[in-house]
């Protein structure tokens, strides 16, 4: 891949004080820059996986939910309360 200039405008204190905190780290502005251009860039493609697989996962509750594959609130309820009773033992047991 080519490379290419990436020209913009910046308060002069601001790139002043920007290359003395890059030369601290031993790497100059323009290393810095594609540095976090980098980054940026695999951030958003990170979102935009991760909002195409959370739309997957909200299809697929949604087909199987459409689907007649569900379980009752009063069967949520009492699965839970069990663990919950289960819980307290353990942690009574422990005390």
């Amino acid at each position: 891949m080519g490379e290419a200039t990436f020209t913009f405008r910046v308060n002069q204190g601001l790139k002043d004080e920007f290359s003395t905190a890059a030369k601290s780290r031993d790497r100059t502005g323009a290393q810095l820059l594609r540095d976090f251009m980098r980054d940026f860039v695999a951030q958003q493609q990170e979102a935009v996986d991760h909002d195409a697989w959370f739309r997957r996962q909200v299809q697929t509750g949604l087909d199987s939910a459409n689907a007649g594959n569900l379980v009752a609130n009063e069967d949520v309820e009492a699965e839970f309360a069990s663990r919950r009773t289960a819980t307290r033992r353990k942690l009574q047991a422990k005390a």
